[in-house]
């Protein structure tokens, strides 16, 4: 009986440490990586965050969205973090995102407390995770060991795009190593945050003949209206608007209720109610119990977040610590 015991104790924390530790494409990253270099460096990074979102909450979902498309380009190694005039940073999806001062003044405190230990891949991987919990999102364990790369090239940006077909976003999130349950799951990352009207205000006019209105039919028409406000047509597209309206700044459901009733903001959005390969997940989501006061969705996250974060990490010896995070050393 003791030796069976023992047996499911090994398998249990196998398991917990595999999934702690798992890469996509690769293994490297665990829990606990700069305990012994760096103890502090979680804290150091959670505390900046956290004093630039008391100044501006505005930043959460930015450095959540930062973290993203810095993943599905080269992988997880803060190729997105990189300045010059060919860089990730130059793509139009990556004109508007925002954090990098936060990423910059974490950099800085760590390099102070622990020179050339903590890499950037690392630092936006746990900003993301904070910016999350910041939000009334729920806090997961981040394995680190990333290392930075040294190439950052617009060209190679293909990221997952406001107008995909969901065929078109499952074989994006495919190619990386994650799978529909993941596509529908890291999208409620929309739950806080606003978007620009360029990115969607072709649904609001001459989308198609078949309406009266002229708008996206998958719209809710009493939104309509409101966004054409919002989104004047003859407008620059410079206006923002609340990706989940009614509740913008909190981590919670609402997301997906609002897709339900047809007000997904970005169409690659509202797709995910109206196809029947992911509508299932979001009806998931939306009908499951509280268990133990955490929502399905919410614990999910986490768990999508974990795999997302390891696309293709650069571990061990591969790429380099930067001492800048915007430049390679």
């Amino acid at each position: 009986m003791a030796k069976v015991c023992f047996i499911l104790v090994v398998i249990t924390v196998v398991v917990v440490l595999g999934f702690a530790a798992s890469t996509v494409h690769g293994q490297g990253t665990r829990l606990g990586f700069y305990r012994a270099k760096c103890p502090n460096a979680e804290s150091i990074v959670r505390s900046t965050v956290q004093s630039h979102f008391m100044k501006d909450p505005t930043i959460a979902p930015g450095l959540l969205r930062m973290h993203s498309h810095d993943c599905f380009v080269r992988g997880c190694d803060a190729s997105v973090l990189l300045d010059g005039p060919d860089s990730e940073r130059t793509a139009v999806p990556n004109l508007t995102l925002k954090g990098f001062e936060v990423i910059d003044d974490a950099k800085s405190q760590l390099e102070d407390a622990c020179p050339g230990v903590v890499s950037c891949a690392d630092i936006l991987a746990l900003a993301a995770r904070d910016s999350v919990v910041l939000t009334g999102g729920l806090r997961w364990e981040v394995p680190t060991g990333r290392r930075d790369g040294r190439i950052s090239l617009v060209s190679e940006v293909n990221l997952p795009s406001f107008s995909d077909s969901i065929e078109v976003q499952k074989e994006k999130f495919r190619v990386v190593g994650l799978d529909t349950h993941d596509l529908v799951t890291l999208a409620g990352s929309h739950t806080i945050g606003t978007a620009s009207c360029r990115f969607f205000s072709y649904r609001l006019y001459n989308f198609t003949t078949a309406t009266k209105s002229g708008a996206d039919p998958t719209i809710n028409p009493s939104l309509v209206g409101r966004l054409r406000e919002l989104c004047p047509e003859d407008g620059d597209g410079s206006n923002r608007v609340e990706l989940d309206i009614g509740s913008p700044e909190k981590f919670d459901l609402s997301f997906y209720s609002n897709l339900r009733r047809g007000g997904g903001i970005l169409e690659s959005d509202q797709k995910l109610w109206n196809d029947d390969s992911t509508r299932p997940t979001v009806r998931h989501y939306l009908g499951s119990r509280i268990l133990r006061g955490r929502s399905s969705f919410r614990v999910e996250f986490g768990k999508s977040m974990v795999k997302m974060s390891n696309i293709d990490v650069k571990t061990g010896i591969e790429g380099e610590i930067r001492r800048v995070c915007s430049e390679v050393n």
